[in-house]
C-alpha cells in the first residue's frame, strides 16, 4: 500500500509576503493568524488554463472542510499585465475565487517556497509545517485523503481550530453583462423568434433589423442576444445559474428558462442548411462543463452535442505521445457524448474540412466536430505545451482561445500563452500543417510592432480576418487591437487603451456608418465597442520581455534529474503495462541539452549539458500513472479501478556556472 506523502524532516513554512491581500476585507494575514487551520497554498497566474482548472478542482474540498481548511490563493503573475493589481482583482472576481489572495508580483513567496511551475499546491499543518508539495492538476483526490489524516492527528494532538476562515467577500460587479467573453453576428431574420412571440414583435423587428449580435455573458453563465445599439436586450438563454442543464434557455410566455451554462465562451452559428438538418443553430464552447452546447434559435432550446463532463487529461484514449513527440490526430469517436473534452475556448466553422472546429485550451489541442455525423476528432496538436510548427500531429500549442477563417479555408488561432498568432494551413485532401506569424515560444512576450519575426504580443484571446485578407487580434494582456498583414509579414496597432478586450469580430451592417467597424468585446468593462479600422495603423515599439523567474545555477556536464512523486493512500502506481512514468525533456536553446533529452519512461534521468551555452531553459514534462483501491491478494490493481494521471511541465531556466548544482529535483507530488 502506497503512503500519503508526508515530511520526513519537519520543515518550518515561510511567511506570507506580497505587496497586499484581496477577499480579506483589507485586512493582512499572516503564518500567525492563519495558526491551527490546515493551510493550503495554490500558486496560480490568471492567464493559466491548468490555474483555472485547478481552483474548480479544490472547491469541494473548500465546501467540505471550511471549518479547518483555509485555502490561500498565492497569485504570482507570468505576464506583465498580470502583475497590474486591478487586473488581479478582476480575474479574482471574474474566476469566482471564495478564499484569500495574496498579490505576490515581485515573486517573494513563490520563491520562498521553491515553485518552478504554475500551478503548485503547497499544504501547511496546523502547527505551521509542510506535509506536501505538489504540482499541475489532478490532486483533489489525494488531498481528499490527506486533509482528513492531519485532521485526525492535529485534533489528537489538540493543535486543530475549528471555526470560519478569513474570507471576505468582495463587492459583486453588476451590470447586463458580466465578464463577457466572445461575440457572433445574428443576421437578420435569425435569432429573434422567440421574443417575437413574447412582446408582439414590432420592437425586436425594428432592434433587429440590420441583425443583432449574440454574446457569451460568461461571468453570467448564460448567453445575452443585443440589439446592434448594444444597450438594447432582444433575449437571453439560460438560467444565469452555473451548472449543467438541457432544456428550455429562454423565457416564453410563463415557461422558466432551466439550461445551465458554466462560463460559455466562444460561439459559431451553422450555415442555415445545415441547422435546419441538426436542430440547432448555434454551436457554444461551454468551458467549465468541458462540452459544446446546441442551441435553437428558432425555440430557444439547448442540447448537450459533444462531452461526456469529465475533463479530458492528454492520454485520454489513442492520444498519447510516442517517444518523438508525435501525437495520435484523426477521429476519436463517432459517439459524441463518449469524448471528454478539456476547456473548449472558441469554435468556427471550416468549409475545408466542413465541421465546427474547436479551440480545446485545456490540452493545447485543436479539434472538430461534424454535426451532422457527431464524429470528433483531434486535427492537430500533440498535447504538449509550447510553440512547435510542422505537420499537425507534431505541432505544440499553448492553451488556443481564438479561431477565424480566412478566405482560402486557413484557421486563425489566437495561441495565448506563447503569446502567438499561428495558423493552420488546410490542404484539399485536408491534410493540416501548422504555422507561426507571430511569437516565439511560452515565456516571450511584449508590445512591438514591425516586422512580425521581432513582434511581440501578449495573451491574445481572439482574432479575426479583415476585408483586405489581414488578420486583426484581439491583444489581451496589452489592452489593444493588433494587425498582422500575411503579404508584408508585419504587424502594427488598430486600437488601444481597451481593457482585457477578449475578441474582436468585424462588423459590415454598417449600423454605425458606412465603414466597416471593429466589434471589441471589452471584457473587465463589461462591454461590446465599436472600433474604426483605422486607415492608417499605429506603430508601437514598447519593447519585448520575458518571463521573469529566478534561475537555477547549475555546472556543465552531468546533470541528475530527479522528479519526485508518491501516490496518494488508497493509490498505486499502474505498472500494468510497464513503467506508470514518464519523461519528456528538451532545451532552449536545444544546443544547451548535449545528451539525455526525449521522451523515455521513469522520473530519473542523467542529462548532460554544453560547456559553451551561458543560460538557457530546460523542459521537462513529467507523468505518473495511478489507480485506486486496494490491492489484490497477489497485488494487482483491482479490475474498472478509476485512474488517475498526474503531470506537469516545467519550463526551468538556468544559469550555467562552474560552481553550479549538479542535481536538480522537482516535485510532481513530492516533499520540500
Amino acid at each position: 500500500m502506497s503512503e500519503t506523502v508526508r515530511t520526513q524532516h519537519r520543515v518550518r513554512a515561510s511567511e506570507l509576503v506580497g505587496r497586499n491581500w484581496l477577499n480579506t476585507g483589507g485586512k493582512s494575514l499572516d503564518l500567525e493568524a492563519l495558526r491551527g487551520k490546515i493551510v493550503l497554498l495554490d500558486f496560480w497566474t490568471f492567464c493559466c488554463i491548468n490555474c483555472l482548472h485547478v481552483l474548480d478542482e479544490l472547491r469541494p474540498l473548500e465546501d467540505e472542510f471550511s471549518d479547518v481548511l483555509v485555502t490561500v490563493g498565492v497569485h504570482s503573475p507570468k505576464f506583465e499585465h498580470e502583475a497590474d493589481p486591478v487586473a488581479l482583482a478582476a480575474a479574482v472576481e471574474r474566476y469566482e475565487i471564495h478564499h484569500p489572495v495574496l498579490d505576490d508580483p515581485e515573486l517573494d513567496t513563490w520563491k520562498a517556497y521553491t515553485a518552478r511551475a504554475w500551478p503548485t499546491l503547497v499544504v501547511i499543518d496546523p502547527e505551521g509545517y509542510i506535509v506536501a508539495h505538489l504540482s499541475g492538476e489532478g490532486h483533489a483526490d489525494g488531498l481528499a485523503v490527506l486533509i482528513p489524516e492531519l485532521i485526525a492527528e492535529h485534533e489528537a494532538k489538540g493543535t486543530l481550530h475549528r471555526g470560519s476562515g478569513p474570507y471576505v467577500a468582495p463587492e459583486a460587479t453588476s451590470g447586463t453583462l458580466r465578464f463577457p467573453g466572445k461575440a457572433l453576428f445574428l443576421p437578420a431574420g435569425r435569432g429573434a423568434a422567440i421574443n417575437k412571440a413574447s412582446d408582439g414583435g414590432a420592437s425586436v423587428d425594428a432592434a433587429a433589423a440590420h441583425g443583432s449580435w449574440l454574446v457569451t455573458d460568461t461571468g453570467h453563465h448564460r448567453l445575452v442576444q443585443l440589439g446592434t445599439d448594444f444597450h438594447t436586450v432582444l433575449a437571453t438563454f439560460g438560467s444565469g445559474t452555473k451548472g449543467h442543464a438541457d432544456g428550455p434557455a429562454a423565457a416564453v410566455d410563463s415557461v422558466k428558462p432551466t439550461a445551465q451554462f458554466n462560463e460559455p465562451q466562444g460561439l459559431v452559428l451553422l450555415p442555415e442548411d445545415l441547422a435546419a438538418k441538426t436542430g440547432y443553430d448555434v454551436v457554444i464552447a461551454d468551458s467549465v462543463n468541458h462540452r459544446l452546447r446546441g442551441l435553437s434559435l428558432a425555440d430557444g432550446t439547448v442540447t448537450t452535442l459533444v462531452g461526456s463532463g469529465v475533463q479530458r487529461l492528454l492520454e485520454t484514449g489513442p492520444a498519447r505521445v510516442d517517444e518523438d513527440a508525435a501525437g495520435f490526430t484523426g477521429k476519436l469517436s463517432e459517439h459524441p457524448l463518449e469524448v471528454s473534452l478539456s476547456s473548449p475556448w472558441d469554435v468556427v466553422w471550416s468549409t475545408k474540412l466542413n465541421a465546427v472546429v474547436i479551440a480545446m485550451a485545456g490540452t493545447h489541442q485543436i479539434f472538430s466536430f461534424d454535426p451532422l455525423t457527431g464524429a470528433v476528432a483531434i486535427v492537430a496538436g500533440n498535447g504538449l505545451e509550447g510553440l512547435q510548427d510542422g505537420p499537425a500531429h507534431e505541432a505544440w500549442f499553448a492553451q488556443p482561445s481564438g479561431l477565424a477563417e480566412d478566405a482560402d479555408g486557413s484557421i486563425w488561432v489566437a495561441d495565448s500563452e506563447t503569446s502567438a498568432l499561428r495558423k493552420l494551413a488546410i490542404d484539399d485532401d485536408g491534410t493540416v500543417t501548422v504555422e507561426s506569424a507571430v511569437g516565439k515560444g511560452l515565456f516571450d512576450f511584449g508590445f512591438r510592432d514591425g516586422a512580425a519575426a521581432d513582434a511581440r504580443l501578449q495573451h491574445p484571446l481572439g482574432v479575426t480576418v479583415l476585408p483586405d485578407g489581414s488578420v486583426a487580434i484581439a491583444d489581451t494582456y496589452n489592452g489593444a487591437v493588433r494587425r498582422y498583414d500575411p503579404a508584408t509579414k508585419t504587424v502594427s496597432t488598430l486600437a488601444r487603451g481597451l481593457a482585457e478586450p477578449s475578441d474582436v469580430i468585424v462588423d459590415h451592417t454598417q449600423a454605425a456608418g458606412a465603414e466597416p467597424l471593429l466589434i471589441v468585446v471589452e471584457a473587465n468593462k463589461h462591454q461590446l465597442v465599436y472600433v474604426p479600422i483605422p486607415k492608417e495603423a499605429q506603430q508601437v515599439d514598447e519593447g519585448a520581455a520575458q518571463t521573469h523567474r529566478p534561475k537555477s545555477p547549475i555546472a556543465p556536464g552531468l546533470l541528475e534529474l530527479t522528479v519526485r512523486f508518491t501516490a496518494p493512500t488508497g493509490q498505486k502506481l499502474d505498472d500494468r503495462w510497464g513503467d506508470p512514468t514518464q519523461l519528456k525533456i528538451s532545451s532552449t536553446p536545444h544546443e544547451l541539452l548535449v545528451a539525455g533529452g526525449g521522451t523515455s519512461v521513469g522520473l530519473l534521468r542523467t542529462l548532460e549539458l554544453a560547456s559553451d551555452i551561458p543560460e538557457g531553459v530546460l523542459h521537462i514534462t513529467a507523468r505518473a500513472a495511478a489507480c485506486d483501491g486496494p490491492e489484490t491478494e497477489d497485488g494487482e490493481i483491482p479490475d474498472h479501478a478509476a485512474c488517475h494521471l498526474y503531470q506537469q511541465d516545467w519550463g526551468i531556466p538556468v544559469l550555467m556556472t562552474s560552481d553550479g548544482d549538479t542535481e536538480l529535483v522537482l516535485d510532481l507530488r513530492g516533499m520540500d
